[in-house]
């Protein structure tokens, strides 16, 4: 008698997937899907759409400090005794999420070394990410954030072809990741699409002369604020 094969593993196909302790979501454009303060005992995965985060002050004030997209989990905060979540998630477009328990996602480490491996790739990841944007923030120009901040929502630098910028992302929330204001970020948009760095017809599509002028300060992105 033949012995059984057992299927590998597959990360991807154990997020795409209900399961015990998971959950396939949908969000329309504008749904919340969590809010700062809520109880936080939930990670969630995105399959399908982009996720904006944001950070409220005790003074009310609303900072943008990611747009998150397909591939990258959040709310992984509870993992490290966070109770309750301390940004506010919100979908700003159609979205398909996976949520999978705290207890789902301690199990899944602990016993699949595949899976274990992609969620520390992502963190580490996010780690650079996160050193990389506060490096930004001292010491580049408003112009020249906002033209990294292009290059990142067009996947410059990753695999397959850069991608169009969803109209869903507006001048207001570009002006909010960057630090200044939206005039400052029209005033940018429209120097970039004359100097031919981008075309804006509804999408933004990045082309690679920005990443030129950025990587290699060329004069056309200045560096004073």
């Amino acid at each position: 008698m033949a012995g059984r094969t057992n299927t590998p593993f597959d990360p991807r196909d154990f997020l795409a997937n209900v399961g015990k302790g998971k959950t396939i979501l949908e969000f329309g454009k504008g749904d919340v899907i969590f809010s700062q303060g809520d109880e936080a005992n939930t990670i969630f995965y995105i399959q399908k759409g982009r996720v904006k985060v944001v950070v409220i002050s005790e003074q009310g004030k609303e900072a943008v400090v990611g747009i998150l997209e397909p591939g990258q989990f959040f709310g992984e905060g509870c993992m490290n005794g966070h109770s309750l979540r301390i940004a506010t998630t919100t979908a700003i477009e159609s979205c398909m999420i996976t949520a999978i328990t705290k207890i789902a996602m301690l199990a899944a480490l602990r016993n699949q070394p595949k899976f274990s491996e992609l969620f520390m790739s992502y963190l580490l990841t996010r780690n650079s990410r996160i050193e990389e944007d506060l490096i930004d923030q001292l010491f580049n120009s408003s112009e020249k954030r906002l033209a990294r901040l292009l290059l990142l929502l067009a996947n410059f630098g990753k695999e397959g072809s850069p991608q169009l910028i969803s109209p869903n992302i507006s001048q207001e929330t570009l002006a909010e990741m960057i630090g200044t204001t939206r005039s400052r970020v029209s005033f940018f948009m429209n120097k970039f699409r004359k100097l031919g760095l981008i075309n804006y017809n509804g999408k933004i599509e990045v082309n690679s002369s920005l990443l030129n002028a950025v990587l290699y300060d060329k004069p056309e992105i200045q560096r004073d604020p």
